[in-house]
């Protein structure tokens, strides 16, 4: 199943630059493991030491924040898209 996943800027360095990566999943668990073995180094900045996901990265599926879905286990459908989006804080 392939997902389409759009990369922050500030992370394209991980993705040759690219924007958008086609990538497959079945959760947005399988899908950082997915990235990461495509894109070494990319989950690292994705996931803390335990795998959590950072509390300053967010992700959406089809434009739904995971956090009010299931999380790191929210399932993933082919021609879904995946937004990751770095918290912005200013002051």
């Amino acid at each position: 199943m392939s997902v389409k996943v759009l990369i922050p800027t500030p992370l394209q360095k991980f993705t040759n630059n690219q924007a958008t990566i086609d990538c497959d999943g079945g959760t947005i668990t399988d899908l950082l493991a997915a990235l990461d073995q495509q894109y070494p180094g990319i989950k690292k900045r994705l996931c803390d030491d335990e795998g959590e996901l950072r509390r300053f990265v967010n992700f959406y599926v089809n434009s739904e924040d995971i956090r009010f879905l299931n999380g790191r286990q929210t399932p993933l459908q082919d021609g879904d898209e995946v937004s990751i989006v770095p918290a912005v804080a200013g002051g």
